[in-house]
C-alpha cells in the first residue's frame, strides 16, 4: 500500500516520524513530503508560495513516484490541500482520510471558515513582510508531554500566509468520487473545527471516526493511528 501524508500549518514531513516508521514495519510505502515554505523548505517562501503551491507539492510527488492507489492522509490545514489534489489527479488515489482537518468549500479560503475571534486572532500574528503567519504555542496542538513540545519548539516554522488567504478552486465537489473519511480527535477537542465535525457528522458521503488524542495524533497517538489507518486502507 501506498501512503502519503501531509502535514498541517506550521509543521513539516518530520512530524509524521513514528506513524511512518509503524507503518512501514508492515511493508508498506510511505511518503511524508514537507510543502514550500515549511520545514526545511522555510527557506523557498515567497510571495508566490499559496495553497495551489502545496497541492502541487503533493501532485508532484504522486506523479514523480508514479504512485497509484494511493491512500491520502491530510492532516489540519492539509484538509484543502488533499481535496485540491484529488480534484486533479483521482485515478492515483484509492481513498482520502482528513485527520482533525479543514474541509473548505469551492471558492473558501482557509481562514474564512475559521470562526472570527480565530480569524482575528491569526491575523493579529502575520509578520511585518505580510508572508507569515507566527507559530502558536506547543500546546495548542494538544500535546502536553515536555518532550514533545520541545521539538515541536524547535521544529516548527511560521505559516506561509497566502496558502491560508487563497481560495480553494474546485472542479468537482470535494473527494471527486473517492471515498472520504474523517477523522476527529477526542482528547482534547480541538476547538476551531467544533462546527466542521458537526457537519461532516450528517454528511452521507462520508465516513466518520474518532481517535481520543491530541490534535497533532501523529505525535501524541502514533500507534492508535497508525492502526486506525491500517484499518481503512485495508477496507479500501
Amino acid at each position: 500500500m501506498n501512503f502519503v501524508l501531509v502535514h498541517g500549518a506550521w509543521h513539516g514531513g518530520w512530524c509524521w516520524r513514528n506513524v511512518a516508521t509503524q507503518l512501514r514495519a508492515q511493508g508498506h510505502q510511505v511518503f511524508t513530503p514537507t510543502l514550500t515554505g515549511l520545514g526545511e523548505r522555510a527557506h523557498l517562501l515567497d510571495a508566490s508560495v499559496g495553497l495551489s503551491t502545496c497541492i502541487e507539492d503533493i501532485c508532484a510527488v504522486i506523479n514523480s513516484e508514479e504512485l497509484l492507489e494511493v491512500v491520502l492522509v491530510g492532516h489540519s490545514f492539509a484538509g484543502p490541500v488533499i481535496s485540491g489534489v484529488a480534484d486533479r489527479i483521482p485515478d492515483t488515489l484509492q481513498q482520502l482520510i482528513y485527520l482533525d482537518a479543514l474541509i473548505v468549500q469551492n471558492g473558501k479560503s482557509v481562514l474564512s471558515i475559521f470562526p472570527p475571534d480565530v480569524q482575528l486572532e491569526r491575523s493579529r500574528t502575520i509578520d511585518p513582510e505580510g508572508l507569515r503567519i507566527a507559530i502558536p504555542a506547543p500546546e495548542k496542538f494538544g500535546v502536553t508531554d515536555p518532550q514533545q513540545i520541545a521539538w515541536l519548539k524547535r521544529q516548527l516554522t511560521p505559516h506561509p500566509l497566502k496558502a491560508y488567504t487563497d481560495a480553494l478552486h474546485l472542479q468537482h465537489p470535494i473527494g471527486n468520487g473517492l471515498k472520504k473519511t474523517y477523522i476527529a480527535v477526542t482528547d482534547p477537542w480541538y476547538a476551531p473545527l467544533e462546527n466542521l465535525r458537526a457537519w461532516v457528522k450528517v454528511q452521507p458521503d462520508w465516513a466518520y471516526r474518532e481517535l481520543a488524542a491530541g490534535h497533532d495524533a501523529m505525535l501524541t497517538s502514533p500507534a492508535a493511528l497508525t492502526q486506525i489507518l491500517l484499518e481503512l486502507a485495508e477496507a479500501g
